[in-house]
């Protein structure tokens, strides 16, 4: 006896996504509605709010520093994670565990904690510039730079790189490159052509994250820079609770997000071409 269609509905696995649907809805589709919908309704209907950002000079230069910073921060996670995460995936079952622990114990400290623990650091009289001044160095200006604010988001979001990296290199069969040295290859060249390509999912995957999520930082920049290294999150906060603009504010969230958008979208026949050539060498 066939089943209706109605129990075929509630027998469908497709259900199980409605729960995570609904909060997504709640918590992301409707103040992001509402966010889009102020920007072009106050204080009154109209792209004056949209105008207004293109007009300033100090919106564009702070909206192209956001982005440059959010790409060096990611460049410099994907250069401490790829070895890291190789270490982790090649190493001996208490050895790993020790590296995922120094993975994963930074989620345990509030990320103000750790910001505020970079700002002790980092300072003038500080204990880097402490440490290279007794090492014959002259000190280094660390703290409200652009410097500064790069090593403390490295730091908070490396672990994002990290464990996207080390979950397709422990998929690695590494008698790939044994056979590739047993051939005569040299070490460099193995690397470049069979394990590199091989890992790149991960790092397009754990580049994505860092990237989109160094462009919305606000606490880090704010204690670790200055104002010559202030970033949109910043601004959008002085419009939204300092001037009480949610318009302009909600005008410069909706650009920094099609701007992000935009760029995915270029970079995402790349990450697919990259992806399919990964797969096909397995």
């Amino acid at each position: 006896m066939s089943s209706s269609p109605v129990s075929r509905l509630l027998g469908s696995p497709a259900l199980l996504i409605l729960p995570a649907l609904a909060v997504l809805i709640l918590v992301m589709a409707v103040p992001l509605g509402t966010v889009i919908l102020r920007s072009f309704s106050e204080p009154e209907p109209g792209l004056q709010n949209y105008i207004w950002f293109f007009n300033t000079p100090v919106n564009i230069t702070v909206l192209i520093r956001t982005f440059r910073i959010a790409a060096v921060v990611t460049l410099c996670c994907v250069l401490v994670a790829y070895p890291y995460a190789f270490a982790m995936s090649v190493a001996g079952p208490r050895l790993k565990l020790i590296l995922i622990m120094c993975v994963l114990v930074p989620f345990w400290v509030s990320g103000v904690v750790r910001t505020l623990a970079w700002v002790i650091l980092l300072q003038d009289s500080g204990v880097i510039n402490k440490t290279l001044v007794a090492m014959g160095f002259d000190k280094v200006k660390l703290i409200r730079t652009q410097l500064g604010v790069t090593i403390g988001m490295t730091q908070v979001l490396l672990p994002f790189m990290i464990m996207p990296l080390y979950a397709v290199m422990r998929g690695i069969d590494l008698r790939l490159i044994q056979a590739a040295k047993s051939l005569g290859a040299h070490p460099v060249k193995t690397f470049f052509q069979v394990y590199l390509p091989l890992s790149l999912p991960g790092v397009f995957a754990g580049a994505t994250i860092v990237f989109i999520l160094a462009l919305g930082f606000y606490i880090t920049p704010l204690l670790l820079g200055g104002s010559q290294s202030s970033m949109l999150s910043t601004l959008v906060q002085q419009q939204v609770l300092s001037l009480l603009n949610w318009g302009r504010g909600g005008a410069m969230g909706v650009v920094l997000l099609v701007a992000t958008f935009g760029l995915l979208a270029l970079a995402a026949p790349l990450m697919r071409t990259k992806y399919k050539m990964s797969g096909g060498s397995r």
